[in-house]
């Protein structure tokens, strides 16, 4: 498979919430065909991780930013759930619902994470270009001691100094450990890794 240009112009910069709520809006449509057939690991890989640790946990998951329900499949598919899905766009949000994965759906504002669930997945969206570095913080104050955080920092993500900061203020603040980290494919057109990550809160 050959290199291609990212999906959108500039995918992997800080932009304004409203512009990437504008580009994933836009995206909707051809988002599940578009990155599938570029080699989407990500979610998956995150399920997967989860899923060692399946007998620690019950209760519905939080999918956070869920967009079109890709990871809700993947965490569905790995025997995970019941799930919740939430997202900042509309667009997303109603592809997901025709996919029947969700016990509940909703449209949320832009950092706002509910602090009800034991298990908050998070496939792709801290990261450039989308939610900012304070989301992952954001997550973890919303989880409950002993709870779950899943996530990905791809490698524009990893190489960002402000995201690798907040991470490191987590751990050394006592606030969380790592459970589960390993480097791997994210897009494979694009040649590009992830960290898949697992935080239990303490």
């Amino acid at each position: 498979m050959s290199e291609k240009e990212p999906y959108r112009p500039n995918l992997w910069i800080d932009r304004p919430v409203e512009e990437v709520i504008d580009t994933y809006a836009h995206w909707a449509g051809s988002y599940d065909k578009d990155i599938t057939e570029r080699g989407y690991h990500t979610p998956v890989r995150i399920a997967d991780a989860l899923g060692r640790f399946k007998s620690e946990f019950d209760g519905p998951i939080l999918d956070f930013g869920c967009g079109t329900g890709i990871s809700g499949l993947a965490l569905k598919q790995k025997g995970l759930g019941p799930i919740h899905g939430t997202d900042i766009t509309a667009e997303m949000l109603s592809i997901a619902e025709e996919k029947r994965i969700y016990e509940r759906l909703w449209l949320s504002k832009p950092g706002e994470v509910p602090n009800t669930y034991s298990v908050i997945v998070a496939a792709g969206v801290i990261s450039v270009g989308a939610a900012p570095p304070e989301t992952l913080t954001n997550c973890v104050d919303a989880i409950a001691p002993t709870g779950l955080l899943a996530f990905s920092y791809n490698d524009k993500t990893l190489e960002n100094a402000d995201y690798m900061a907040v991470l490191e203020a987590e751990l050394s603040q006592n606030r969380a450990n790592v459970i589960f980290r390993e480097h791997g494919p994210h897009l494979d057109d694009m040649r590009m890794g992830s960290d898949i990550i697992i935080l239990r809160r303490k």
